[in-house]
Formats: C-alpha cells, structure tokens, sequence
C-alpha cells in the first residue's frame, strides 16, 4: 500500500494574470476572503501571480477569482 506524504493536498497554485495596478486589489481580495489563498507576485511588469491554496479550498476560490470585478486570466494548474 502506497501512503501519500503529509501534507499531501495542502499545497495547491493556481498560475493567474493580472493588469499590473490590479495586483494589489487581488491580494485584498483573496486574503480577505476567508484566507482562500496567498498571493504571490511572480512578474510585477506582466501582471503574473501565483496563487497558492489548498485542495479543499480551490474550488471556493476560483469561484471568488470568477466574480471579482478584475480582468484575470487563469492558467492551467500548477501542482
């Protein structure tokens, strides 16, 4: 029998993009709601973020990042 490690379905990123004068609304955003997740930005010129959440939350929080008055782009997952 194969045990998965600790911890197994706690890590958990969602790759995104953003206007660069949005990151910090989505930071607010997203910490404020719960904790669902931790923005970190990975390009500040691009936009591009990092979100990163757990398994149990995930689809709490694309469904906060779907209703959120930002342009954002989602990226395939990121595991």
């Amino acid at each position: 029998m194969k045990s998965e490690p600790l911890f197994a379905d706690s890590d958990y990123l969602i790759r995104a993009r953003v206007t660069r004068a949005d990151i910090q609304l989505l930071v607010k955003y997203v910490e404020s709601m719960g904790h669902l997740g931790l923005v970190t930005t990975v390009d500040q010129q691009a936009g591009e973020v990092l979100i990163q959440t757990t398994r149990s939350l995930e689809s709490e929080l694309r469904e906060l990042l779907a209703a959120l008055p930002l342009r954002l782009e989602i990226a395939k997952p990121v595991y």
